[in-house]
């Protein structure tokens, strides 16, 4: 995978045709963060998976983690391996769990279970993990799931040297809309995953008027820590960009061509 990351999200992949033609027009290659729907077979991604893949690199995210807790941990470590098995040759990146440190995924036994356990599948078949994060700084209900602590206490020794990717999921309107000191997360973040890369695996806001420089802002960033990445992966690309004749179409482009 050439680095830096330039990442967008599908979450949809209706109007497949017109996803593609607004991938392959952007500046630089992305990576398409396409979003694995709860209830449905891997096989029902094939088409889509294949044509991203010959516009954009691909990182698969097994399952959302709004649906988390309702999968048990034997279905998802399932759902993971019929995922790799039907779509491993057109997807470059697992990621193996979704804002795991979220305080709506459930039980968290499970939720390490099911985060580590995949990740073990993935690994054990030589492929590339991916653990995204959920920023939460002073907007926690409890604080055993802020970011840093659930990290520490909950991501195994054998993930926290072994990760391929570690990403930050940050949404400000979630969070007070509080900007971050992102220097000091990554900083942090580095130390805990000291052989990872690092970026942002999610971010967007729903609100119309901010999305423009909200894009700018983010993709603009560059922590400097060695093994930041980039990533940023927008949610709404699919709604937001998709013809690629929409206003923030040029506005993601024109702040993915302007990073180093």
């Amino acid at each position: 995978m050439p680095l830096p990351l330039y990442g967008v999200t599908v979450d949809d992949i209706s109007g497949l045709p017109a996803i593609t033609e607004a991938l392959s027009k952007l500046s630089r290659t992305p990576t398409t963060r396409i979003v694995f729907d709860e209830l449905q077979p891997a096989s029902s991604y094939r088409q889509a998976a294949v044509a991203i893949h010959q516009v954009s690199y691909v990182m698969g995210e097994i399952l959302d983690s709004q649906y988390m807790n309702t999968v048990s941990v034997q279905g998802y470590l399932d759902r993971t391996r019929e995922y790799l098995s039907a779509l491993g040759d057109v997807v470059d990146i697992w990621e193996i769990g979704n804002e795991v440190n979220g305080e709506w995924l459930g039980s968290n036994a499970d939720v390490v279970a099911k985060m580590s356990g995949a990740y073990d599948i993935v690994k054990s078949q030589g492929r590339t993990a991916a653990l995204t994060l959920y920023y939460n700084q002073d907007c926690w209900s409890n604080p055993s799931n802020e970011m840093f602590t659930w990290a520490q206490s909950n991501i195994p020794d054998r993930m926290k040297r072994g990760l391929d990717y570690v990403l930050v999921s940050y949404y400000e309107e979630d969070c007070n809309n509080l900007q971050p000191d992102w220097n000091a997360v990554f900083a942090k973040l580095s130390a805990m995953f000291p052989n990872s890369k690092l970026g942002f695996g999610e971010i967007g806001t729903s609100n119309a008027l901010p999305k423009a420089a909200y894009l700018q802002r983010y993709y603009a960033l560059k922590p400097p820590v060695a093994n930041y990445v980039g990533g940023y992966f927008w949610w709404y690309f699919r709604e937001d960009m998709v013809p690629y004749t929409q206003p923030l179409w040029s506005t993601l482009n024109n702040a993915i061509a302007s990073t180093p």
